[in-house]
């Protein structure tokens, strides 16, 4: 159980494996008014950047499940980087069988809700580790402007118009499943280029140290084709966020 090599080369040098930057990643941990002391469970981590720092800035206590073995050592790295490795705890599992043995504060999903079959799903999964009064946080996709063709839609990596909702009609979804959004925090155009820009020179890099590897065509394709869909395509057409959820 492992996520496919070309994961791990497209974000070698990334700490947030979302459109997210350091400073919006702190905003968010901010907004939700965490507390030293609170319990945060978050399925499929990563690379454990948020709860790394949210350990050391927050003082929380926190659980990480992932499924990638490369990405789990670089998050217990960066917990011995930053003192807090007695604050979490980062675990190989599937995200998607995992409950904690208590009710934690936070429960989080960030960028990952295929563990749900989608966003009603994932948050029916995060809410059976939740306590009473507890937050949900979700990040997702949405779109930013409606996609003209089935080609602009597919530049974005999805295969239907209703792979994304609109923004509005996301937070109609939340709503629909009982929960009030209470906060939100959204990737601009900024951290969506230091993303996915980042993307293309770890790729490149790997390939001029691996030209003979039997993923180097595909990845070559990749650089290729990707700068120029993302310009045309996601960059003015998709948008992401986190959104915080407490249920009614």
């Amino acid at each position: 159980m492992d996520l496919p090599r070309s994961f791990t080369i497209r974000e070698h040098s990334h700490r947030i494996l979302n459109p997210f930057t350091s400073e919006k990643l702190a905003t968010l941990g901010a907004a939700i008014g965490l507390r030293p002391g609170a319990s945060v469970l978050d399925l499929c981590c990563g690379k454990g950047e948020m709860l790394a720092t949210w350990a050391r800035d927050h003082g929380i206590t926190g659980t990480g499940v992932d499924i990638s073995t490369v990405f789990l050592a670089a998050a217990h790295q960066r917990a011995a980087e930053l003192g807090v490795t007695g604050q979490v705890t980062f675990l190989h599992d599937n995200a998607a069988d995992h409950m904690t043995t208590g009710h934690v504060d936070v429960a989080a999903c960030i960028g990952a809700t295929w563990i749900g079959d989608g966003v009603a799903g994932t948050v029916a999964l995060l809410e059976r580790s939740l306590r009473p009064g507890g937050t949900i946080l979700i990040g997702e996709p949405f779109w930013r402007a409606e996609p003209p063709d089935q080609e602009a839609v597919e530049g974005c990596h999805a295969q239907t118009r209703e792979d994304h909702q609109s923004l509005p009609d996301l937070i109609a979804l939340f709503d629909g499943l009982g929960y009030d959004v209470v906060e939100m925090v959204l990737a601009d155009e900024d951290s969506w280029d230091r993303y996915v820009a980042a993307q293309w020179l770890n790729i490149r890099t790997w390939l001029d140290a691996h030209p003979d590897d039997e993923l180097a065509p595909e990845l070559r394709a990749e650089l290729s084709r990707e700068p120029t869909r993302y310009t045309r395509y996601q960059r003015p057409l998709l948008g992401w966020g986190v959104f915080a959820l407490m249920k009614r």
